[in-house]
């Protein structure tokens, strides 16, 4: 057992971390956001603009799905680079197990019941009788293989906070490869249309998931599965789950964003703004994407230095990760001032629908500079397994500021109204960021820490 992996975390420079950590998590949340933007290539291009509007009503359940996934597999991650910053490797191990059972448990609730009322709940995301045959076709594979994304996406967080960054993004490009191989396999050979590139997806995070449970047994790792430590400790899973709790509420109040803005959209404009809505939201979420890779790079070593006390360090990685972060966001302000028609018509070949796509993607991004420090403080806290305030953070873009825009906007400026919520919301949400960034400096400088178990 190799128990001095992870020391370097807290003596090794911040900005050697940094890039040590963060590049294969960048180099894996871009392959991974590539796929999904490829993904919707694929299905824009061979199966049409109502296809695309079917895969934006997908995006709610889905958002939902990770946040289940997110509240095991986040909060546990966090949890355990703390504590491999406090050396409490035993209590480590015992995490791991927990992750896995209830990653196992959620996932199988979740797919019986969103299964079970699939239909009804597409009518409430905002499918109408053309999108809901795509919507559905889409959801059901993904549905029946949920508990493998659940334990994909979980897992492989917990090898890169481990202290193998690098093996967590051979995962996601294994992922991204085998699921961009297949899809046109499954979309344009077997005919299979939109329901082919759910199963290339399912398919390719299950080839994954074997090689991650492989490194997972291997007993030279100093953190790996053991018959003493498997089995569900409430106590910790309390904590975990606490942890988790903030990515939890943030990807909920993003599914009931997701909804709204749907519903909105189709109010306001219709099935094609829908359609438009799902091609700016994978445009901009490609570089948010980035962004959180740059956060998982941050992670485990703000983690363990906080658990280690190592204040100065904390800052050093926030400072760093927040410059990375930003300098993102401003790219992507740029593609969406001077060719967001180019970018868009990626996705199809639908003139209105490009139009549509462009115009809402130069609004939604007018703020864009300073997402991405919002975004690492609101991370930040998370890391620090800060609760409370990771979830205040995560609620004022999705709901407290957000909620209130999409329904006052639209009525004086129409389907315009909803795209400039989001700017809106984003800027307000950067300010509270700003502030409680502010009253945790302050708290570091008292010295006052939280304990985590």
């Amino acid at each position: 057992m190799n128990d001095g992996a992870p020391l370097e975390l807290g003596t090794e420079k911040v900005g050697k971390l940094l890039k040590q950590y963060a590049m294969p998590a960048i180099i894996a949340m871009t392959a991974s956001s590539l796929y999904n933007m490829v993904d919707s290539i694929y299905i824009g291009q061979g199966c049409g603009a109502m296809a695309i509007s079917g895969l934006a009503i997908t995006f709610p359940l889905m958002n939902l799905s990770a946040a289940f996934g997110t509240l095991v597999g986040v909060g546990g991650a966090t949890l355990i680079s703390v504590l491999l910053g406090q050396k409490n490797y035993p209590v480590a191990q015992k995490v791991l197990s927990n992750i896995f059972l209830l990653n196992v448990l959620i996932g199988v609730i979740f797919s019986a019941i969103s299964l079970a009322f699939l239909d009804p709940i597409l009518r409430f995301f905002g499918a109408s009788d053309s999108t809901l045959p795509y919507a559905r076709e889409y959801l059901i594979p993904i549905l029946i293989g949920n508990i493998v994304t659940h334990l994909y996406f979980g897992l492989n967080s917990i090898v890169r906070v481990s202290g193998h960054p690098r093996k967590a993004m051979y995962a996601t490009i294994l992922t991204v490869g085998l699921n961009t191989a297949l899809d046109p396999f499954f979309i344009f050979g077997f005919k299979m249309g939109i329901q082919g590139a759910a199963i290339a997806t399912v398919l390719s995070q299950s080839v994954s998931l074997v090689w991650i449970m492989y490194t997972l047994l291997d007993k030279r790792e100093f953190l790996h599965f053991s018959r003493e430590s498997f089995g569900i400790d409430w106590k910790i899973a309390r904590r975990s789950l606490s942890i988790g709790m903030a990515p939890f509420m943030m990807n909920v109040a993003a599914c009931f964003v997701v909804i709204f803005i749907n519903n909105q959209m189709m109010r306001y404009g219709g099935d094609l703004n829908i359609g438009a809505y799902g091609i700016v939201n994978r445009l901009v979420f490609f570089f948010i994407m980035i962004i959180m890779g740059v956060n998982q790079g941050m992670q485990p070593i703000a983690g363990y230095n906080y658990g280690a006390k190592q204040y100065d360090r904390v800052m050093k990685v926030m400072h760093l990760t927040m410059f990375w972060a930003s300098l993102i966001t401003c790219s992507c302000f740029a593609v969406a001032m001077l060719c967001p028609r180019a970018a868009v018509s990626l996705f199809t070949h639908d003139k209105e629908m490009i139009e549509l796509a462009a115009r809402g993607f130069r609004i939604t991004v007018i703020v864009f500079p300073i997402v991405g420090m919002q975004m690492v403080i609101s991370n930040l806290f998370q890391c620090l397994g800060l609760a409370r305030s990771a979830i205040l953070l995560s609620l004022s873009r999705q709901l407290i500021f957000l909620i209130p825009c999409l329904v006052v906007l639209p009525l004086f400026f129409g389907v315009d109204g909803v795209w400039y919520s989001m700017p809106a919301s984003d800027f307000l949400a950067a300010l509270v960021a700003e502030i409680m960034l502010r009253r945790l400096i302050r708290q570091f400088k008292a010295n006052k820490v939280e304990s985590l178990i």
